[in-house]
């Protein structure tokens, strides 16, 4: 299940709520029982990067050896 950011505005908490995506947008109250609060812009960092394919040198089911002709 997602987790969404939000801030309250009343009292500057930070604080993560779980919910499914088609309730992404609904109102959340912050841990202090404040309603004034905004969903954060959440960002994803990647690092890294894909593998690159190996290539193989042959066919068949052994790379090539036992089925050549």
């Amino acid at each position: 299940m997602p987790r969404y950011d939000f801030r309250c505005r009343a009292c500057g908490s930070t604080f993560e709520v779980s919910r499914p995506m088609s309730s992404s947008n609904d109102p959340a109250t912050c841990p202090d029982g404040h309603d004034d609060t905004v969903r954060l812009l959440s960002t994803v960092a990647m690092t890294g990067g894909a593998a690159t394919p190996r290539q193989s040198s042959g066919g068949g089911c052994c790379g090539g050896g036992c089925c050549a002709t």
